[in-house]
């Protein structure tokens, strides 16, 4: 999610780091990279003010002169009105019935480049792009006409784009008030290569002809009439330019596009450098993800060791630096029960010196997140997938959404409840109680819950989603388009329903099992174990424990009074 523009004032110093490092992170995969031949996008849309549903947009048809209203997608301020085109594609969440996918980041930027006048928010650049444009370059030159056209009054952004053959990543930002329009770069990614991108501007040198690198004409030219750069063409950096990288854009924000790496290939990076292939371990940029040293400049994209199925990206978005010297779940911060939950802003003060919590992929003010898949073999009817989830990644499931649907299902349906109005029949609520119960206690409790989200999308990845598929595919060839999409609306609709059932007898599961720190033991149906005399007294009850770390600072900090005579 974008940074609010009231947070661009003078206070920007002090706010920098709480504010920038709540917003979003992106992974892409091109279909050479992945496992079956997909493009892959992974976003998660983070934001204390985003309520997790799942958009729909009919496709239409308009008379010459009619009008489309835009709000701002934060807050539904209306900004304006614009032309709106004769035909309009469906959209299903960020994926259109052409198999058309748009994520973003914000970076802020500079503060001088924000359009107060515009009509193009990022929001609205995504969701109306993805009812006109078919592939990825068509986006890209949609997103340019309509920003340039109407103005642009947000922040600047990194934009995901992938179609069934193309995976690109585009940098763009406004030119202020009396500039209307973007300066902007786009890169295609290598296929076979991954990126991921996390609320910094990832795009720095690029060569200048090149069909598969596109940029505003004035991209240099304006940096260079604004003072932020004076070198040769071929020198220029859009990040240097225009989000210069400083200590919370490397720890907040390029940490998790490192952590993203580090996991997809295993530890080590290969990418292209000077024309030669170079492979070196992730751990050689552990300095600059730690925000330590801002010179080692990571790779804008790398080759994984492996092919990346959708669920191996779906658990990326669950990170919380497990494994490296950023882990969140090791020190006196995760509370003795391995929590990785920090409240409050993720820079504090003490003693005179400024410290910060470590922000990760996963995040409990997730509105929404997904694994998009554009996939080629299949008519775009099918191949359209995405799996759609709300709340925190970490402690929530995906489900399976075609974007070829006749309607949303209801748990995911727009005006089902908000952040204000809670709705027994939400997705994002029951998700958002599972959580709040794991954080008492997350070492216990969220590893339990995660054996269950795997177990359902193991299922509906690998097993039931291709027997589908193959099944709609068929009616599709057979031209009964109408038949598939009735079948597919059902499917996503009775599959959607079903686990969200399966997760409020969860969160009756977590309430009985973890009950006043104590756990209870279960069989292998699921059933609670019990005593030879009462099937109402637990059998093989054992006391939750805090971790050595949480106990030698309590006993540091209060020994004198807690200690043993």
């Amino acid at each position: 999610m974008k940074v609010q523009t009231l947070c661009l004032t003078a206070s920007l110093a002090l706010c920098l780091l709480s504010i920038r490092s709540e917003a979003c992170t992106n992974v892409i995969i091109t279909k050479g990279a992945s496992s079956d031949g997909s493009c892959m996008v992974s976003y998660a849309a983070d934001s204390h003010w985003l309520y997790g549903e799942l958009y729909f947009t009919k496709a239409g048809k308009f008379k010459s002169g009619a009008s489309l209203p835009i709000r701002e997608w934060d807050s539904n301020k209306p900004l304006g009105s614009i032309a709106q085109v004769a035909r309009t594609y469906q959209t299903v969440g960020n994926m259109n019935e052409h198999q058309l996918i748009i994520g973003e980041t914000t970076w802020g930027g500079r503060e001088e480049q924000v359009d107060t006048n515009g009509i193009m928010d990022y929001g609205s650049l995504i969701y109306v792009t993805l009812q006109r444009a078919r592939t990825a370059r068509e986006a890209i030159e949609t997103i340019v006409a309509l920003a340039n056209e109407y103005g642009y009054p947000s922040e600047g952004e990194t934009f995901s784009i992938a179609d069934t053959q193309e995976a690109w990543v585009m940098d763009l930002v406004g030119k202020g008030p009396d500039n209307k329009g973007i300066v902007w770069v786009a890169r295609r990614i290598p296929d076979g290569y991954i990126c991921a991108h996390a609320n910094q501007a990832r795009i720095t040198k690029f060569p200048l002809n090149d069909p598969e690198t596109l940029y505003a004409p004035d991209v240099i030219s304006f940096a260079r009439e604004k003072g932020w750069f004076s070198g040769e063409d071929a020198d220029f950096s859009f990040r240097d330019a225009y989000n210069p990288l400083d200590f919370s854009g490397a720890r907040a924000c390029e940490a998790r596009a490192w952590s993203a790496f580090n996991i997809l290939c295993d530890g080590i990076f290969t990418y292209e450098e000077n024309g030669a292939t170079v492979s070196r371990p992730a751990t050689d940029w552990e300095e600059y993800a730690l925000g330590h040293d801002l010179k080692g400049e990571m790779p804008l994209w790398i080759k994984p060791s492996r092919k990346i199925t959708p669920k191996d990206v779906a658990d990326v978005m669950r990170d919380h630096y497990e494994g490296t010297a950023l882990d969140m779940t090791k020190d006196i911060g995760a509370g003795g029960v391995g929590s990785p939950i920090r409240w409050g802003y993720l820079s504090f003060e003490w003693d005179g010196t400024k410290h910060c919590h470590e922000r990760p992929i996963a995040t409990r003010q997730t509105g929404f997140w997904f694994v998009a898949q554009a996939r080629g073999w299949l008519p775009d009817e099918v191949g359209a997938l995405m799996w759609f989830g709300c709340d925190d990644a970490a402690t929530s499931y995906l489900t399976p959404i075609y974007a070829n649907i006749n309607k949303v299902p209801e748990c995911l349906a727009v005006g089902n409840g908000d952040l204000i109005h809670y709705s027994p029949t939400s997705q994002f609520w029951i998700c958002n109680r599972v959580a709040q119960s794991c954080y008492k206690m997350y070492g216990y409790m969220a590893p339990y819950v995660r054996c269950k989200a795997d177990a359902f999308e193991q299922d509906q990845m690998f097993h039931a989603i291709p027997e589908n598929d193959e099944k709609l595919a068929k009616l599709v060839n057979k031209g009964r388009i109408r038949k598939a999409r009735r079948l597919m609306t059902k499917y996503c609709s009775n599959t959607a329903e079903k686990q969200f059932e399966q997760w409020k007898q969860l969160e009756e599961t977590l309430l009985v099992k973890y009950l006043d720190g104590n756990i209870k033991a279960q069989n292998e149906d699921g059933s609670f174990k019990h005593t030879e005399y009462s099937n109402g007294i637990p059998d093989g009850l054992i006391r939750a424990d805090y971790d050595s770390t949480w106990k030698q600072a309590v006993a540091y900090d209060h020994g004198d009074v807690l200690k043993y005579q």
